[in-house]
């Protein structure tokens, strides 16, 4: 796997993005201080962006298959970030991190379709 300026820069765009949408849920869902729900996504988001492609292509998946199972992953892996952290339970966890990843992904789609941007 063979990383490029190019896709930095698109990763970085992408991150932005994703923090911009997510940590203000975080704070309001779960609640947590900022620190913390920026920290999510940072945790997630380059195993999203550069890892499951990269295994997706390996393995022949196709896009919706990586792009499910990476959403899985950030769910699960953010949903046990706040259950640690933020000691709320389970429940709250995993439905603060189904909905704060559900917009990230679902506002990221419209944005590139509608604007082109991300």
């Amino acid at each position: 796997m063979r990383v490029g300026a190019d896709d930095l820069a698109a990763w970085v765009k992408a991150f932005a993005f994703t923090e911009i949408v997510e940590a203000p849920l975080y704070r309001r869902l779960v609640p947590t201080r900022w620190g913390p729900a920026l920290a999510a996504s940072a945790i997630t988001h380059p195993f999203v962006w550069f890892l499951f492609p990269w295994l997706g292509e390996e393995l022949g998946a196709s896009w919706a298959a990586t792009s499910l199972v990476s959403e899985v992953f950030a769910v699960a892996v953010e949903a046990v970030f706040f259950r640690r952290i933020a000691t709320i339970g389970w429940r709250r966890a995993l439905l603060a991190s189904v909905f704060a990843n559900a917009s990230s992904v679902g506002l990221g789609l419209l944005a590139r379709a509608t604007l082109g941007i991300v």
